[in-house]
């Protein structure tokens, strides 16, 4: 018991305090953005928690809608405390690299560029009180007049260039046709751990003279970028299609292992990998069981988000404002701190980014890696990943095991630079999941 009340007294928060804001790098030319940062997906202060953009209609989804249509986006996020911030947002239209286009606001935007957030509610009977707010897009106040990538800013008044929140989103004119294969890649030595994804570009509607210089290709798997195949090139065309075959290894992704995860829908009852439920000094902790190292072990499918969570409660109505705030506690035993790098758990959850708020410590009396996460209500996925000092995208399998079994989803983005334009079309995308095409 002791153990514990130590481990509460280091990372206990007054999170109904309002937090500081985190130092904002980004560099300034007017109302330029120079920092790389604001053009992926990021938190830019530690009151801001649970950010979501998904399809209207579809909380699992990805952030992809088709230009011209009725389909919106819907962005859900949380200031932590009781006060009330206004917020506004604007859009920015990025290249297929994600940085800023090269053509003005006036050619993408139909309506006012920066707009009020104007839908929030109060946190309901929670330890943890927060606002959410919500923004359904597009809408009576802005429409998005082009294909292509787009970040979304969220910025308190008057101060866009000190973004509290960015988030990627593409917007597709679907006039290609995309067929996908998803087998094991038959040119590698990693035939038991990998997926290879080859696919085939019908484009009989658009005119595409030379494929090597006007189109470009990218590949996610599970809506990841930092692990993205990109600017991929056909290694044949002819009668209209492009083809993307197993002559190339840029295609292969490691598959992977079925994500961890737990369920903390429920404050009352421990469900399954849920060690521990504790009230504690206003705030409640959930211990989850230590978690077993996966490399050598045989694949055993079970049914995941692919990475995603879903925010829900059990004893609340309205998951939006009932779910509470929990310290979820993560315990990975390990005989020996890893040298040259760190680990992080690593899904959805943080963006699959790599920082403070999900970077695990070791500690050498019991010989385990700890971390503790603030966590609204709900079902998680998650991952444990080594990243390399001095790369940017981690590995999963130190821990994690890869098999080519594994389910995934991938998506195929097209990408078209017409000679004559100053931007980067997304003329189609495709998503798969292995469950249903993987072959051998």
């Amino acid at each position: 018991m002791q153990k514990y009340l130590i481990l509460t007294f280091v990372f206990i928060l007054n999170v109904n305090s309002p937090l500081p804001t985190i130092f904002n790098p980004c560099l300034l030319t007017g109302s330029e953005f120079s920092d790389p940062l604001l053009f992926s997906n990021q938190i830019f202060t530690d009151k801001i928690k649970t950010v979501q953009l998904f399809k209207e209609g579809w909380n699992l989804s990805y952030p992809i809608i088709r230009l011209n249509s009725a389909e919106k986006l819907v962005l859900h996020f949380d200031l932590l405390g009781d006060q009330i911030e206004t917020y506004y947002y604007t859009f920015i239209h990025c290249d297929k690299d994600w940085k800023k286009s090269d053509i003005f606001t006036g050619n993408f935007i139909e309506g006012y560029p920066e707009n009020p957030l104007e839908e929030y509610k109060h946190s309901f009977n929670t330890t943890v009180n927060y606002v959410h707010y919500k923004l359904v897009f597009p809408n009576d106040r802005i429409r998005l007049k082009l294909s292509g990538n787009y970040i979304l800013s969220v910025f308190p008044v008057n101060e866009p260039e000190k973004p509290v929140l960015t988030h990627r989103f593409i917007i597709t004119e679907e006039i290609v046709r995309i067929s996908i294969d998803l087998h094991r890649p038959k040119m590698t030595s990693d035939v038991n751990t990998s997926q290879q994804v080859d696919f085939t570009v019908n484009h009989s509607g658009v005119n595409i003279t030379d494929p090597y210089r006007n189109i470009y290709a990218t590949v996610l798997q599970n809506g990841r970028w930092n692990n993205a195949k990109r600017d991929l090139k056909p290694d044949f065309f002819g009668n209209n299609e492009l083809k993307y075959s197993a002559l190339s290894d840029k295609n292969i992704f490691f598959g992977g292992n079925e994500f961890r995860y737990f369920d903390i829908k429920s404050i009352r009852y421990q469900t399954e990998y849920v060690r521990k439920i504790d009230y504690l000094m206003g705030n409640y902790h959930v211990w989850l069981y230590p978690s077993e190292n996966r490399e050598f072990k045989p694949y055993f499918y079970w049914q995941d988000f692919n990475g995603k969570y879903y925010v829900a409660v059990q004893e609340g109505q309205n998951p939006e404002t009932d779910a509470d705030y929990v310290y979820v506690y993560f315990t990975l035993p390990s005989k020996f701190l890893i040298s040259g790098g760190k680990i992080y758990v690593s899904g959805a959850l943080n963006n699959w980014s790599f920082d403070k708020n999900n970077l695990m410590n070791y500690n050498m009396e019991s010989g385990q890696y700890e971390s503790v996460m603030l966590l609204k209500q709900g079902w998680y996925n998650y991952e444990y990943v080594y990243l390399k000092d001095g790369t940017s995208d981690g590995v999963a399998s130190l821990f994690e095991g890869s098999h080519y079994e594994t389910e995934n989803d991938y998506t195929v983005i097209i990408y078209y630079r017409n000679p004559y334009d100053r931007y980067d079309r997304v003329i189609g995308t495709q998503i798969v999941n292995t469950l249903n095409k993987l072959s051998d």
